[in-house]
């Protein structure tokens, strides 16, 4: 009995689990190259590499508005794409763990 109630509250705590938990920087990378990489015209490697972690981090703050300003300013075509209903926010996390986890001071090289 007690393992019973033992594997339903880790079920409950794991269901509450928020699903910007589960972000995922492969994730990320392909919606990277699915989305992002024509309008930029740049591989992942290169586009991840553009800031450090840090700097990464402080553009995705705020649900990512610096991230979108910034990528707005420099690929006026991404800023539509932001915009649409297609750009959530469980994107908006993936491509964050994406470009932190290949920032240019990680040390990672994305395949792509």
């Amino acid at each position: 009995m007690k393992l019973l109630k033992l594997i339903f509250a880790g079920f409950v705590a794991f269901s509450l689990m928020s699903g910007v938990a589960f972000a995922d920087p492969v994730k990320g990378q392909k919606y990277y190259l699915k989305t992002m990489s024509k309008q930029t015209g740049m591989k992942g490697d290169k586009f991840a590499a553009l800031h450090t972690q840090a700097e990464w981090k402080k553009l995705f703050e705020n649900n990512g508005e610096g991230f979108i300003k910034e990528m707005s300013a420099k690929f006026p075509s991404l800023a539509e794409f932001f915009a649409s209903d297609n750009f959530k926010t469980k994107i908006m996390e993936d491509l964050k763990d994406f470009c932190i986890h290949y920032a240019s001071d990680s040390g990672n090289v994305p395949s792509c």
